[in-house]
C-alpha cells in the first residue's frame, strides 16, 4: 500500500455558480423547477442569464464545494475536474487554489466553455439551479493522476457526473485505482435528476460495491430504491455500502455503519438565506470527521455544523471559520 499524503481527492463538475435573487413569479413564468435542477444548452443559458437580475459569480460544483469545505476544516484535499481555457476556467482554478485545494487538471483549449450554473434564490431561500455543464462533461480517464488517487485516504465521486459516458468512465477508473490501493471510495447521489433514467446504472454501481460510503438526501434514496419508507431504503442500501449517510433537511440526518444506526437533529441556524451547497458541506464535514477518526455520531455532527454555516449566507462555500465551529 502506498503512503497516504492526501485526506481526500474528489472528482466532479468544475462549475462557476452565477447567483441572483428573484421572485416566484420569475420562476413560474419561465417554467423553472423551483428548488430543483435542470440542464441547459449554452444558448438556453445565455437567454436565462440575460433575463436574470444582478448576480455574483462564485466557483461551485458539488464535489468542488465539498473540497472547499474540507479544506476549511483543515484537511489536505485535491480536486479533479475539467475546465476550459477561458475566463470562467481561470476563475474556477484561482478560487480552488486560493482555498487550499490542490487543482491541476489541464484546461481544454477548444470548446465547449467552462461550465456554469445559474442559481436563482427566492425569498424562501429555495435555490433553483440551471446548469450548463460545458467542459466539465468532457472529463476523461486520461485526466486522472493514478498516484494522486492512490495517495488519498478517500476518493469522493460526484453523482452529477454519472450520466455522461466519459466522466462516468473516469470515475469508475478512479474507484478501481483507489480500491486497488486499499483506499475508501465515497459517492454522493447529488440531485434526483442524476437518478431518473440512469437509476439502474447507479443501482448497479452500488450493488457492485463500488462505493464504500454513500451520501444522499431522503428524496434521492427513495427515488433510487423505489421504497416508500426510509427504513426500507436503509435496509436495501446498507446491504451494499459500509457507510450510508442520509440527510433529511430540517429533520437532521441518519447514518448506518456496520449495523450501527445513528440519528441527529439539524444544527440550529439563526436565519436560512440560501440552501445552495447544504448537502455538499454536510458531506465535507462528515468526511472530515471520518478522516480525523471521529465516531459515526461525531461525523454527522460536524456535517450538520458545516451545512448550517453555508445556508446562513449566499453561496455554497463557507465564510465563517469552520475549523473553529466544528472544533476539529
Amino acid at each position: 500500500m502506498t503512503s497516504t499524503n492526501l485526506d481526500i481527492v474528489a472528482i466532479g463538475d468544475a462549475i462557476v455558480d452565477v447567483i441572483a435573487t428573484t421572485d416566484d413569479a420569475f420562476i413560474s413564468a419561465r417554467g423553472l423547477p423551483k428548488g430543483g435542477m435542470q440542464l441547459l444548452t449554452a444558448e438556453q443559458a445565455d437567454e436565462l442569464y440575460a433575463a436574470m437580475g444582478p448576480a455574483r459569480e462564485i466557483s461551485g460544483g458539488s464535489a468542488a464545494n465539498s473540497m472547499a469545505g474540507a479544506a476549511a476544516l483543515g484537511l489536505d484535499v485535491a480536486f479533479v475536474g475539467q475546465v476550459a481555457n477561458d475566463q470562467l476556467g481561470d476563475i474556477f482554478a484561482h478560487d480552488m487554489v486560493s482555498l487550499g485545494v490542490q487543482f491541476e487538471t489541464p484546461a481544454l483549449n477548444a470548446p465547449p466553455p467552462t461550465g456554469r450554473c445559474l442559481i436563482l434564490v427566492t425569498p424562501d431561500a429555495q435555490r433553483t439551479m440551471n446548469t450548463c455543464p460545458g467542459a466539465s462533461h468532457e472529463l476523461t480517464p486520461a485526466a486522472l493522476d493514478a498516484d494522486l488517487i492512490r495517495s488519498a485516504s478517500i476518493t469522493f465521486l460526484e453523482g452529477y457526473l454519472w450520466g455522461p459516458e466519459r466522466p462516468r468512465a473516469a470515475m469508475l477508473e478512479a474507484a478501481r485505482i483507489a480500491h486497488s490501493a486499499g483506499r475508501t471510495v465515497a459517492f454522493t447521489l447529488s440531485e434526483s435528476l442524476c437518478i431518473g433514467d440512469r437509476r439502474e446504472g447507479v443501482r448497479g454501481m452500488i450493488e457492485a460495491k463500488t462505493a464504500d460510503i454513500l451520501f444522499g438526501n431522503e428524496d434521492e434514496v427513495r427515488h433510487l430504491t423505489g421504497c416508500g419508507s426510509l427504513d426500507d431504503c436503509i435496509g436495501q442500501l446498507s446491504q451494499y455500502v459500509g457507510t450510508l449517510v442520509i440527510t433529511r433537511g430540517s429533520r437532521g440526518a441518519v447514518a448506518v455503519q456496520n449495523g450501527e444506526r445513528v440519528e441527529i437533529g439539524a444544527a440550529p441556524v439563526a436565519r436560512i438565506v440560501d440552501t445552495t451547497g447544504a448537502g455538499d458541506l454536510f458531506a465535507a464535514g462528515f468526511l472530515a470527521g471520518r478522516c480525523r477518526g471521529r465516531s459515526l455520531k461525531g461525523c454527522l455532527e460536524i456535517g450538520s455544523i458545516a451545512a448550517a454555516e453555508v445556508i446562513s449566507h449566499f453561496g455554497a462555500r463557507p465564510e465563517a471559520n469552520l475549523k473553529e465551529l466544528a472544533a476539529l
